[in-house]
């Protein structure tokens, strides 16, 4: 079986997902999707590093390197050629798109039926301002967040109007949320992994301030997770179309819960600190069952 990683960053979990394959008996190749070329005129025109006599098996996929739109469209672009000729990606590109823009992902939640907090997308500084008017006050504020970000980065708590940053600050998209707080005071948060369609693992969140995330200080505790949130972290999975998910929920006051996030390309080192689960074994378990499954990859005959 011929499988790539990608993954240009984060060692920890490279190094995990690598040993998990290598324990299947797969000696992985390891490759950057900026390394990946379109050259035409003799053969399959996508060159995969590591694969010059044809395409993988399937594709594991860590992270996307970085860099303008331009190139994460090609990159993205990449994955979907993959798709189209029968190789195996885990994540899928269409479900990336959908969770990265948490736009999307909250359109998708929404429409599935599933409880998430109040959200509310705006391009215009004058509609984001009315929002806030009408909706926050001291005391009640509401979330700004990147459309594009993870790990807690670039996160705001927002009360009044003035407080809103220009429209070149946010790239020209307001993506608010209602802030559901807790009535204990606590800042707490939960993360279900999913991966397979089933919630495998969970772990509490506590932070000393609002932001919780493990990258940002916030502790993991581990969690039994209830069967009410392990179906809605699978519900919203589905929704995405997610092989393997972090799915972010909170309390909403009345022993439910509601979808915060789903995380296409999730981070499990706190997680793996509180749980007996191998994260990254159940991945690679379910990666390469899809693997065996699936049709071989379509190869370009050269051209004469």
């Amino acid at each position: 079986m011929r499988i790539g990683l990608a993954a240009d960053n984060g060692n920890w979990h490279k190094a995990r997902l690598r040993s998990a394959l290598e324990s299947f008996g797969i000696e992985p190749v390891l490759f950057s999707l900026a390394d990946v070329a379109i050259v035409t005129g003799s053969g399959e025109p996508l060159r995969v590093p590591g694969f010059e006599d044809g395409l993988p098996d399937g594709v594991l996929l860590r992270t996307i390197a970085g860099g303008t739109f331009e190139a994460t469209t090609m990159r993205l672009g990449v994955l979907h050629a993959l798709v189209s000729a029968g190789v195996t990606v885990w994540n899928s590109p269409s479900a990336i798109e959908r969770s990265v823009d948490k736009a999307a992902t909250s359109l998708a939640v929404a429409r599935a039926g599933l409880p998430t907090p109040d959200t509310f997308v705006f391009s215009k500084r004058e509609a984001a301002a009315e929002l806030i008017a009408r909706e926050a006050r001291p005391g009640r504020p509401i979330v700004l967040k990147p459309l594009f970000g993870s790990q807690g980065e670039g996160l705001m708590l927002i009360e009044r109007p003035e407080e809103l940053p220009p429209e070149e600050a946010v790239n020209r998209v307001y993506y608010l949320q209602r802030y559901v707080p807790r009535r204990d005071g606590l800042w707490r948060d939960y993360r279900v992994f999913v991966c397979e369609g089933r919630a495998i693992a969970g772990m509490i969140r506590e932070g000393d301030g609002w932001i919780t995330n493990v990258h940002r200080g916030g502790r993991p505790f581990s969690w039994d997770v209830p069967a009410r949130a392990a179906e809605l972290a699978e519900a919203a999975a589905a929704s995405i179309g997610v092989d393997y998910t972090g799915v972010d929920l909170v309390e909403d006051g009345e022993g439910g819960f509601l979808v915060l996030e789903v995380n296409s390309m999730p981070a499990w080192s706190g997680l793996q600190q509180v749980t007996e689960v191998d994260i990254a074994a159940s991945v690679v378990r379910g990666f390469l069952g899809a693997v065996r499954t699936a049709r071989p990859p379509r190869l370009v005959v050269a051209q004469a």
